[in-house]
């Protein structure tokens, strides 16, 4: 069973910076793709950021150019760097691991993220 931690979420004023990390319980060897997603009340969930194991990365729309997503193979672990925040990014974050090869699809409890003066 592969389990995912998130962490890094939390207060920050409009125009700040946060980093999220979320840690895979174990290596996964197959080719998978890593990705944040992050959901509002009474909205779909929404796709942030991707990145493959080969580090081909994908952003939505709202945040191409404020956020970055990266992964660290060693540590099992991938980040959302989040610079320039805006209220409308408040929403909870959920990392997300897919590996296309077996179906499998798992997710992390999630963190809160509130942008607020």
């Amino acid at each position: 069973q592969v389990q995912l931690v998130e962490s890094g979420g939390g207060l920050v004023q409009p125009g700040g910076s946060l980093r999220l990390s979320c840690v895979v319980s174990r290596s996964i060897f197959s080719f998978n793709v890593m990705g944040w997603y992050r959901r509002v009340p009474e909205k779909a969930r929404e796709l942030v950021a991707s990145i493959t194991s080969s580090g081909i990365t994908n952003y939505g729309d709202s945040v191409k150019g404020r956020f970055t997503i990266s992964r660290d193979g060693a540590k099992n672990t991938v980040y959302l760097q989040m610079n320039t925040l805006k209220p409308e990014d408040t929403a909870v974050y959920y990392c997300n691991l897919r590996i296309p090869t077996t179906g499998g699809q798992y997710w992390g409890q999630g963190t809160q993220v509130t942008v607020s003066s």
